[in-house]
């Protein structure tokens, strides 16, 4: 009896060591050991929340425009500069018609003492608040005290408002760091959306097409050429006619012409494996068509499908910064990567921080993407298993 409760233990354990795995366990087992693809997912990672949460965190909206801070470069150090805070304070007093004496500034606070020939006017103040340099001014006498009706000379009082832009601001003063954040979001969203649709159409129609052959593949592949010689611009112009200019469009329209060539790529691998043993030995046990389609065809297509698909991706945030260019796509105040890039591109010469932060963080989209597809690409490499 003990004996063969000894020789059932092993047994067990074979069985669970050989126990087979699915394509997607190995698949997934060989992109965790691949380093490059697994860096590049948490990048991709990290940046998807930079677009998601990032705008709601940063101190300024990405629409918020400060004319008194346009094309200032990034710095780590908050405005205004010290040199700045005297002259614009005397500035905005000089708009009032008042005497104004010497100017203090002690610490995040500002004063000056003014005079005028009648009482003074305590709307005065908003002279000094519509600078984007102070804040919460006020009237006060020589004892800090709120300035009496009919007096003639008092203390004027503000606070210094501390801005911070890391990554400067734009050519209408509105904080970069902010609109990166926020077009990051953007791209992101209609480049993986785009490819996604993309990816479903076109695998589906490329496999079924490949695997029936004959008048159907025929007339189906017919069908992705007349879709071939349309024009993008006057399909997405077509949309934008009958159902308006939206978000939504801007992916559906750019999925619906990328699909043709994820459908050729899917097609011209299906007439490869359908020859393949494994699918004769389904097709000879009574396996349908659909499930052929599902377990065989389809898994054994993504391997260069998923690098098409990475792609894809900055294919479709450059074709939307083209929509948006053409007035098709987003527009102001919302921003994308590909539409602050080309304003970078007109402002490089006096500003190339407008150019350098979309385009290094548009670069390291493209480098995680095309090793995240690498890596895919050798996970569901059927060869490797």
């Amino acid at each position: 009896m003990t004996d063969h409760i000894l020789t059932e233990q092993p047994q067990a354990e074979a069985l669970a060591v050989t126990a087979g795995r699915s394509l997607w366990q190995d698949a997934w087992l060989r992109l965790r050991r691949n380093r490059a693809a697994v860096a590049s997912a948490l990048v991709l990672l990290l940046l998807a929340l930079a677009g998601i949460v990032g705008p709601s965190l940063v101190p300024h909206r990405y629409d918020q425009i400060f004319p008194q801070y346009v094309r200032v470069p990034a710095s780590l150090e908050a405005y205004p500069r010290e040199d700045r805070i005297i002259p614009d304070f005397q500035r905005s007093l000089d708009r009032a018609r008042i005497t104004i004496g010497e100017v203090e500034l002690d610490g995040s606070t500002i004063r000056a003492p003014i005079s005028d020939d009648e009482a003074l006017d305590p709307r005065i103040t908003r002279y000094v608040d519509r600078s984007d340099l102070f804040d919460n001014s006020r009237l006060e006498d020589a004892d800090g005290n709120a300035l009496s009706e009919g007096a003639t000379s008092g203390v004027m009082v503000a606070d210094v408002q501390r801005l911070r832009f890391l990554f400067g601001t734009d050519a209408n003063g509105r904080d970069l760091l902010a609109r990166v954040l926020i077009g990051i979001r953007i791209s992101l969203a209609i480049g993986l959306l785009a490819s996604f649709m993309a990816l479903a159409l076109g695998v589906t129609y490329g496999a079924v097409a490949g695997y029936l052959g004959g008048r159907i593949d025929n007339v189906m592949m017919r069908v992705v050429d007349v879709l071939y010689s349309l024009p993008f611009i006057f399909f997405v112009i077509l949309l934008v006619v009958f159902f308006g200019r939206s978000f939504v469009l801007i992916f559906i329209a750019i999925g619906f012409t990328e699909w043709l060539d994820m459908a050729r790529i899917a097609r011209g691998q299906t007439l490869t494996i359908k020859r393949q043993e494994y699918v004769q030995a389904a097709e000879a046990m009574g396996v349908s068509s659909a499930g052929i389609l599902k377990r065989h065809i389809i898994p054994n297509t993504l391997g260069p499908v998923v690098v098409f698909v990475t792609l894809l991706v900055p294919k479709a945030i450059l074709l939307e910064s083209l929509l948006s260019f053409l007035g098709l796509g987003v527009q102001e105040p919302l921003t994308s990567l590909g539409l602050l890039i080309a304003e970078g591109a007109s402002n490089m010469r006096g500003a190339i921080w407008l150019l350098l932060y979309p385009a290094v963080t548009l670069t390291v989209i493209l480098f995680a993407l095309n090793f995240l597809g690498d890596g895919l690409r050798d996970a569901l490499d059927p060869k490797e298993r």
